[in-house]
């Protein structure tokens, strides 16, 4: 079984754990710049530091090759040890990059971001885009340990916190061992009142999907379960061009796999209610701007596709799921 490594740390923590690397090279989002200067000042291995525009549209293999370039300019060897700071494009960029540098180097990951710290950069997928169609190309390889840094958070707005909400009640969705879903939806109700319960379901989101993909590291079976809903929401992000975030994507997935779940006789009647209702109140999107007709090209071609049928994962109740594979065509006919 695989161990993942989840540490909560500070900036100085990070450092610590790294004091003994000697060929640290940092690869941050700019726009986490003052941040990851506060980790990498304190490396004594560090030999460089590459800033990326994260970005969707700088997500792809030209961007590893620039990263696997920088990395041969500064004379990387098999002891390289890359540190990827930033949110989830950074992490998934930066693991790939590391993955194939050199037929793979150690890296580790210090998310920045909500959605980063809840599913990202946890997992071991590291992809990038092809053609505009999520993360096509990619490998699966752990990062050594993922930093979680609660400060990381305290600066973000609203709006980005909300951005990893979708897929943090996602988590809790599938399992909802101690009511955590409910007192996710409670506290982004209230959002700046209770924002500093925030990192401690982040951490319990973090180890659903780390527990889940111990036991099944490559996807075989329940690691298929994280997919709640993205398969309505990778279309939704492709039909959308980019202008949809995939927080806000996750969000319409999950209510139409709910839906989907309900007219398949899966879910009692009811529950896609109560989720249309509970991430209202959480100030989530519930309806996808197009017909699920609209989707059914994007569908047919996600990467877990074969032919016209792909593998949805359904919600048996809050806290269960299962996963059934349908035709993109026959999906279409039972949500119009």
């Amino acid at each position: 079984m695989t161990k993942i490594h989840i540490l909560p740390a500070t900036p100085e923590t990070v450092a610590e754990r790294l004091a003994d690397e000697k060929a640290v090279y940092v690869v941050h989002d700019r726009n986490v710049g003052a941040f990851a200067r506060r980790i990498a000042g304190r490396l004594p291995g560090l030999q460089g530091i590459y800033s990326l525009s994260a970005s969707e549209a700088e997500k792809n293999i030209d961007t590893v090759a620039d990263i696997c370039r920088w990395l041969l300019e500064k004379g990387a060897g098999r002891d390289a040890y890359v540190l990827g700071i930033g949110g989830g494009i950074t992490t998934d960029i930066t693991g790939f990059a590391a993955s194939i540098y050199k037929r793979g180097v150690r890296f580790a990951f210090v998310p920045t971001t909500l959605l980063a710290q809840v599913d990202a950069a946890i997992g071991g997928k590291n992809g990038v885009n092809l053609a505009a169609y999520k993360n096509m190309m990619g490998v699966f390889r752990q990062p050594e340990v993922t930093f979680i840094c609660a400060e990381a958070l305290d600066t973000l707005p609203g709006e980005e916190l909300l951005g990893g909400a979708a897929e943090l009640l996602k988590s809790y969705l599938i399992d909802n061992t101690g009511d955590k879903y409910g007192q996710a939806v409670a506290v982004f109700s209230d959002l700046a009142a209770r924002r500093a319960e925030l990192p401690a379901l982040a951490a319990g989101a973090a180890a659903v999907k780390a527990a889940i993909v111990e036991r099944d590291e490559f996807e075989s079976g329940e690691r298929r379960h994280l997919n709640l809903g993205h398969t309505f929401a990778h279309a939704i992000e492709k039909v959308s061009d980019g202008h949809i975030s995939h927080g806000r994507a996750v969000s319409m997935g999950i209510l139409l796999a709910a839906r989907l779940s309900e007219a398949l006789g899966v879910a009692p009647a009811g529950l896609e209610k109560r989720l249309r209702t509970d991430f209202k109140a959480c100030s989530l999107p519930v309806e996808c701007p197009w017909p699920v007709s609209v989707l059914g090209g994007a569908m047919a071609k996600d990467k877990k596709a074969e032919g016209d049928a792909v593998r949805f994962v359904l919600l048996e109740g809050i806290g269960a799921v299962c996963t059934r594979v349908l035709s993109v065509s026959d999906v279409i006919s039972i949500l119009q």
